[in-house]
């Protein structure tokens, strides 16, 4: 898909631009950050190459194993001595050359995991039988996430098994209901953790405590307010001189609104606003039901995750830590993404 090319390869350009000076200071070169993306984006080529060669019904019989390990990896994570923890979160399996983190494998396995729970209980008995499965799985992969805590890829999740129930049609009662009683879930999360409150509610007034919890915030739209319409010019960012943390990662749109104005971030966000609709138009035409749920749970993974980046930065949702699908640095995220986005290009191909 040229879509997911180009987010690619604007990623790419990007990231050295937004690491490049960090990258220095830290590592004693420049290219740091940019030679392990091209590592990365290499790998994550080969695995979606992979995955639009194969048959997408090819990964429906080891969903359910491949969901059993991604529970056991996101166990592993929070014991002592498995889990790596960096930021005061607990979220990458590994060693200091290479990292994995099983919150990334979790989108995956849980999509493929719902499409064919979905799919074979399809009809039998009522909603309560069917959704069952899938509502136990997500609730043990909300528990273990949020332990690390990973807030954002909690709501992640979350989108991706609302868009299958709503795909696999789940009356819109029963998952109104289900929404509420998430919505709850979180808000009482929420509000379990001070810190955790005060970063969820610091986007709404983030120049009170511009030092503190609303500092990224404030950063954030600072770089933006830079960018004006047409940009400063790519190597220009004032926010890629570390005022910005993680500007690579998961503020890495506020680097493109820097750099490239109010255009380069339209630019952006039209081209995940064509990945939604070509994602729903290929779920519409899918051949097979399992086929059209895949292509719903990785189209509601995709753009979803994307709209709660966008959103944290220019300061409409909490900042939640989720980087930019194919565009932010990373690695476990950019190949996992790019795999997903392969399997729903072999849907389309036999659309």
């Amino acid at each position: 898909m040229s879509l997911i090319a180009i987010l690619c390869l604007m990623g790419v350009v990007m990231v050295l631009s937004a690491s490049s000076i960090v990258s220095l200071s830290s590592y004693g070169t420049p290219w740091h950050f940019f030679i392990r993306q091209w590592l990365w984006l290499l790998v994550g080529s080969i695995g979606f190459y992979a995955a639009v060669r194969v048959d997408h019904t090819a990964w429906r019989r080891p969903s359910r194993l491949a969901m059993y390990a991604t529970i056991a990896m996101l166990f592993l994570v929070l014991v002592p001595g498995f889990g790596m923890r960096a930021y005061g979160a607990s979220r990458w399996l590994g060693t200091s050359t290479l990292q994995v983190q099983p919150s990334e494998i979790a989108k995956l396995a849980l999509v493929l995991f719902a499409a064919d729970v979905l799919d074979s209980r399809s009809g039998k008995k009522g909603w309560g039988y069917q959704a069952a499965p899938v509502l136990v799985v997500l609730l043990l992969l909300v528990a273990l996430v949020m332990a690390q805590p990973d807030m954002g890829t909690t709501i992640v999740l979350v989108i991706i098994a609302g868009a299958m129930l709503f795909t696999a049609g789940m009356p819109a009662r029963s998952l109104a209901s289900l929404g509420g009683v998430g919505f709850l879930g979180a808000y009482i999360m929420a509000k379990a953790a001070p810190y955790r409150w005060r970063r969820m509610t610091a986007f709404l007034h983030p120049f009170r405590d511009a030092k503190n919890t609303g500092y990224q915030s404030v950063q954030a739209l600072l770089a933006l307010s830079h960018g004006h319409v047409l940009g400063s010019g790519l190597g220009s960012s004032i926010a890629s001189y570390g005022y910005l943390p993680n500007a690579q990662t998961d503020f890495i749109f506020a680097v493109i609104g820097e750099e490239t104005g109010l255009v380069g971030g339209f630019f952006i966000s039209a081209l995940f606003l064509t990945l939604t609709l070509v994602g729903v138009r290929v779920a519409c035409r899918a051949p097979s039901r399992f086929a059209a749920l895949t292509a719903a749970g990785i189209t509601g993974w995709l753009v979803g995750q994307a709209v709660i980046n966008i959103g944290a930065v220019v300061g409409l949702l909490p900042v939640t830590g989720v980087p930019l699908p194919f565009v932010s640095f990373g690695g476990s995220s950019l190949v996992i993404a790019m795999f997903g986005a392969g399997i729903l290009a072999n849907i389309a191909k036999q659309s």
